[in-house]
């Protein structure tokens, strides 16, 4: 895994004109908490090329100069995360805490923190037959679209989360995640 403790800016300023100065980027920092995470190439690139996507993206514009960290987890952090905060007393791939300003402070810059399980994202990886950076960066995309505000409680939200999804995910060649198993 590439120093995954540092915050890596979701492109490099090598992406811009070098006569202009480059505008500001959803800035990621990795925390490497928990897991092994050595079963995924290239992890902070990985993360780094999905967060550029989704700041890309006119829905996520948001996302432009801010900021986010994506916690490296496994099962048992996901676990205890997902029992405390949301009842379930089970691992799962991806949480998102949306940061929450206390009252009569005004922040727009950091957005929160995505985590990530190591194991549950490698084991759907196989099952799906998918790589494991693939489903890494589709979760991280679900996890910052959480973060910005997305949501999936209701059938709308979800097709309307679920196409951006897809819309982002194929700007890095990567197939559409919820298309049924054999289809094109």
């Amino acid at each position: 895994m590439d120093d995954p403790g540092d915050s890596t800016p979701a492109t490099s300023a090598a992406d811009s004109p070098t006569d202009a100065e480059p505008p500001e980027r959803l800035s990621i920092s990795i925390v490497d908490e928990a897991g092994n995470w050595s079963g995924f190439p290239a992890c902070a690139d990985a993360v780094a090329s999905a967060a550029a996507a989704v700041e890309r993206h006119p829905r996520c514009r948001r996302a432009i100069g801010a900021e986010a960290s994506v916690v490296l987890g496994d099962d048992a952090m996901l676990r205890s995360l997902n029992a405390a905060y949301r009842g379930k007393d089970e691992p799962t791939n991806v949480l998102s805490f949306p940061f929450r300003a206390p009252p009569g402070v005004r922040q727009d810059r950091y957005l929160g923190d995505v985590v990530l399980a190591a194991q549950t994202i490698a084991r759907e990886a196989t099952e799906q037959h998918v790589s494991t950076s693939h489903h890494l960066q589709h979760l991280v995309i679900h996890g910052l679209l959480h973060l910005l505000g997305f949501e999936h409680e209701t059938d709308l939200e979800a097709e309307d989360m679920e196409g951006l999804e897809i819309e982002i995910l194929a700007t890095l060649g990567i197939a559409n995640p919820y298309a049924p198993v054999g289809a094109a």
